[in-house]
């Protein structure tokens, strides 16, 4: 039994502590498993996670989020997936091993400060644990290397067939900017607020439910986006690749356009969101380059809109917030967070509606799913850094 955590990490001198933020994804929904454009930002609410390197090839690693410890033995062949939080830190140690010796281990405490759902906390926990890691064992990441490395962890290990949104979201934020990223050459800009933009916020809804994309329809999503591919290459009679190698982004637009009428209507539909997405993607960097947070708003419930009635996801719950949003002064612009089966809405809202904001939306919500009175959250974040070392001593009050 632990008496403190501070006992648990060991001697002050040794603690290191990583901010690993959450992030949010205004444009470019669903996506980035096909190689399309995709932005941005962290948000100030994330995962905090302290640690203490030690000379042993020992892991161990205490959440306050789960329930559990996680002990990984280094020496020994990494266990298979099991199914629990101790995945991500196992996944971490899978994919840094397939580049790096590692042979020192880390005690550590990891908490996070919002629900689970919608926000990539499996990304943030993931750049947490990479990072932490590389740190003990003294290895010098680049941020790109990071993405890479978190991304093969969830693919290969976790088992979760995303691209590299989230990681790069975590990585590369900067405050105040809008990450603008081509998931297919891995190209970024870090796009400055518009000084002429008026102030927002990020309001986040989360309705209640918790959800699982690894047993939700994200892979089979994936799979379906990759099969319209393979069917507009089979009508133009152009040479196919593995599923595995095959993406809407090596297609061109106008291949789709001429084959459209001889797809089965669910992968048209799947590939009618990526190309329109990765339109509105364009056109929202243009918004926000000179300041139309209006227009920017727009987009983005035009986002949601397709991942509706194109991409086909969307629970009723996060349907009916994203109603409410669109009716609800002082909002911007707003979509499901994440994969959009369960989880989160996010939205762009005008500070000064804060409260009546919360109020109402609420309000609606609970009207319609009175069941999730005690488990629907609402909470108002600013755009941050991606993850960063930070210096703290707050490891004596942890709890």
């Amino acid at each position: 039994m632990i008496a403190t955590y501070q006992d648990f990490l060991g001697d002050s001198k040794n603690i290191k502590k990583i901010f690993s933020p959450y992030r949010v994804c205004p444009l470019g929904a669903h996506v980035d498993h096909q190689h399309g454009l995709v932005t941005g930002f962290a948000i100030n609410k994330g995962v905090e996670f302290w640690f203490a390197p030690t000379a042993e090839e020992t892991i161990d690693i205490r959440s306050l989020t789960f329930e559990g410890a996680v002990t990984i033995d280094l020496q020994q062949r990494l266990e298979a997936r099991q199914g629990n939080w101790g995945d991500y830190v196992r996944g971490a140690v899978y994919a840094l091993r397939k580049r790096f010796v590692l042979q020192h281990g880390i005690r550590g405490v990891i908490k996070g400060s919002l629900p689970i759902g919608g926000l990539s906390s499996s990304a943030a926990v993931l750049v947490a644990y990479v990072n932490a890691l590389a740190e003990a064992n003294g290895i010098m990441l680049k941020k790109m290397e990071v993405i890479n490395i978190t991304s093969e962890a969830e693919r290969e290990y976790v088992g979760l067939n995303n691209g590299v949104l989230d990681q790069a979201c975590v990585t590369l934020s900067k405050k105040n900017h809008l990450l603008y990223f081509d998931t297919d050459n891995n190209n970024y800009r870090l796009l400055p607020k518009n000084a002429e933009m008026p102030e927002f916020e990020i309001g986040i809804f989360f309705s209640g439910l918790t959800r699982s994309l690894i047993s939700s329809d994200y892979n089979l999503r994936v799979n379906e986006c990759k099969t319209a591919a393979w069917d507009i290459l089979a009508f133009k009679e152009l040479p196919l690749n593995i599923q595995e190698k095959t993406f809407l982004r090596d297609i061109p637009e106008e291949f789709y356009l001429e084959t459209k009428a001889k797809l089965p209507p669910r992968f048209a539909r799947r590939a009618e969101h990526f190309y329109s997405e990765c339109k509105r993607v364009r056109m929202g960097v243009s918004a926000w380059e000179r300041g139309d947070l209006h227009a920017f708003g727009n987009l983005i419930l035009e986002s949601c809109e397709s991942s509706v009635k194109n991409y086909e996801c969307g629970s009723p719950e996060l349907i009916a917030l994203y109603e409410i949003m669109r009716e609800t002064a002082g909002i911007y612009g707003g979509r499901f967070s994440g994969a959009g089966f369960k989880g989160a809405c996010v939205a762009l809202i005008n500070p000064e509606y804060k409260q009546t904001i919360e109020q109402e939306v609420t309000a609606k919500y609970l009207e319609k799913f009175p069941q999730y009175k005690d488990s629907f959250e609402v909470h108002f974040c600013e755009i941050n850094n991606g993850a960063e070392f930070v210096q703290s001593t707050d490891y004596q009050n942890i709890e």
